[in-house]
């Protein structure tokens, strides 16, 4: 509820708030008539490092048989910098600035992360020396006294396992998009809170290095993201978003987007994709990860095995006879936890974030099949800069072998859904075709000079100074869908699939970290 300050107490502490104005107010003179709102009309917008594969692919839109395909109005409006003064006979009434409170449930979970293991080593570690202080008949009698009750202890322990799961399935969601059933401990609100702090911090962290607004690189990406949003604005957590974009000067080959819809592009990703297509694919990737909410699921499945940890971490530390060994049986716990949960459902959802970034790519008319050359040209990057590849069940992410093999999967399935909204015709020239064609090239040049590996592979080349490849600028942002004043005239071309695939770029780019959040 909003305060109201009158002129008379225009000194006390409470006018202070009205330092920043949320609305203005015009007051009619005469007695009887209603307040007025004046002034920009407030809308509530709401919505999150990337998109993920579900069990069934499916590349319809949610709630209807088919895809929706919008046409994208050039025209944008802006909301004026201020509101006019309110005034009434002299009296200034002003509306106080509203008082976010802090996301509690994600800050909660945040600060009691770290304090719930260290309450479970305490309570185990306690309990160890208090059994080894026991009596030796003591114990014989409590031994005896468990064995006694076991059935009943049974009961108990199985009572509260149903509650636990009962709790977990009232907790159920469907994602957006796929349909996927899954856990939701957070709301999505709650992370959209939490979202507005961490993307002030990062503006914080990342003051120095933003690209400016009037730079081709934040340009080209501004259009894309922009264009990604109009056409699929069918998907209401796509419309909900005010989605803005930030470019930062980095080497890293990276790219995120927070649940707010603030998207963070880094200049070595920007660096790593070769045509506006790829950069579609990537940036379809990134805004999936915010309208399937996958921070929020992810830190729901990470609440829930924390919690279920905590009795196993106590009862190391309460079995172990010596601190050592049950420092050991924790380190134990901790990577059995990430190699079995964390990380295969990181995996997962990175895999449903290429499934539906796939899709708002080919919603968008971008050529869907520069996807899995993209992939394709990662792996190269990597062999390029000799950087080391990890297997995939120790990562957080899917190999990059194992996404071009699903996004060839999913080709025919987005080619459709590109077809149906009413996109202009692909070339013939397959980018796949022609990207396989340049790396036998290159292989049959670098095995005449001496730098083909064991199994094919090429050596590492020595690192130069990253540019952002000129074709990227110099295409057109992807061919928009026909509007009134454009139809007859067709939507705008892009260039040939043959412009797909820059090898020199790729052998000439410095070697940032290797990685989508």
């Amino acid at each position: 509820m909003a305060l109201l300050c009158v002129h008379v107490l225009k000194g006390s502490r409470l006018c202070s708030l009205s330092a920043h104005l949320t609305r203005n107010f015009q007051v009619s003179k005469q007695a009887g008539h209603r307040v007025r709102k004046t002034g920009w009309p407030v809308s509530s917008k709401s919505s999150s490092r990337n998109v993920y594969f579900g069990a069934t692919p499916r590349l319809s839109s949610r709630g209807n048989g088919g895809a929706v395909c919008y046409k994208i109005s050039p025209q944008m409006t802006f909301p004026p910098q201020s509101g006019p003064v309110l005034t009434q006979w002299g009296h200034h009434f002003h509306t106080s600035a509203p008082v976010r409170a802090l996301p509690a449930a994600p800050l909660v979970w945040l600060v009691l992360k770290p304090l719930q293991k260290l309450f479970a080593i305490i309570l185990g570690r306690s309990i160890r020396k208090w059994w080894v202080a026991l009596p030796d008949n003591r114990r014989q009698l409590m031994r005896e006294w468990a064995w006694q009750r076991r059935w009943r202890l049974a009961a108990i322990a199985g009572v509260a396992m149903v509650i636990v799961a009962l709790l977990l399935l009232t907790h159920l969601d469907e994602s957006p998009v796929t349909g996927r059933t899954r856990l939701l401990v957070f709301s999505r609100q709650n992370y959209m809170e939490l979202a507005a702090l961490t993307s002030e911090a990062y503006m914080e962290e990342f003051a120095e290095l933003l690209v400016p607004e009037t730079d081709p690189r934040h340009q080209v990406v501004e259009r894309v993201v922009q264009h990604l949003a109009q056409r699929n604005k069918d998907i209401p957590e796509m419309s909900e978003v005010t989605w803005s974009v930030h470019v930062v000067q980095s080497p890293n080959t990276n790219a995120f987007v927070l649940p707010n819809g603030k998207v963070f592009m880094f200049t070595g990703m920007l660096d790593a994709v070769t045509d506006v297509h790829q950069l579609s694919i990537v940036l379809g990737h990134e805004m999936a990860h915010a309208i399937l909410g996958h921070s929020a699921e992810q830190a729901s499945l990470s609440h829930v095995v924390d919690l279920l940890s905590v009795v196993l971490l106590t009862a190391i530390w309460a079995i172990c006879p010596r601190d050592s060994l049950a420092l050991l049986g924790q380190w134990v716990q901790d990577k059995l936890t990430q190699f079995m949960f964390n990380r295969p459902y990181s995996r997962k959802l990175e895999a449903e974030a290429d499934q539906v970034g796939l899709q708002l790519a080919a919603k968008a008319c971008a050529d869907v099949r520069a996807g899995p050359v993209f992939w394709q040209q990662m792996e190269l990057r990597d062999q390029l800069s000799g950087e080391p590849t990890l297997p995939e069940w120790l990562s957080t992410h899917p190999s990059h072998r194992n996404r071009v093999t699903q996004l060839d999967r999913l080709i025919p399935q987005a080619l459709e859904l590109r077809e149906n909204c009413v996109c202009p015709a692909l070339p013939a020239t397959d980018p796949r075709t022609v990207f396989s064609k340049s790396v036998r090239v290159l292989l049959e040049k670098a095995n005449d000079q001496g730098r083909v590996g064991p199994g094919g592979s090429l050596k590492p080349l020595p690192r130069s100074p990253a540019n952002l490849p000129a074709a990227l600028l110099a295409q057109n942002i992807l061919p928009s869908s026909p509007n009134v004043e454009q139809e007859s005239k067709g939507p705008v071309s892009v260039s040939t699939s043959d412009k797909a695939v820059a090898l020199p770029v790729l052998a000439e780019e410095q070697h940032g970290e290797q990685s989508i959040s």
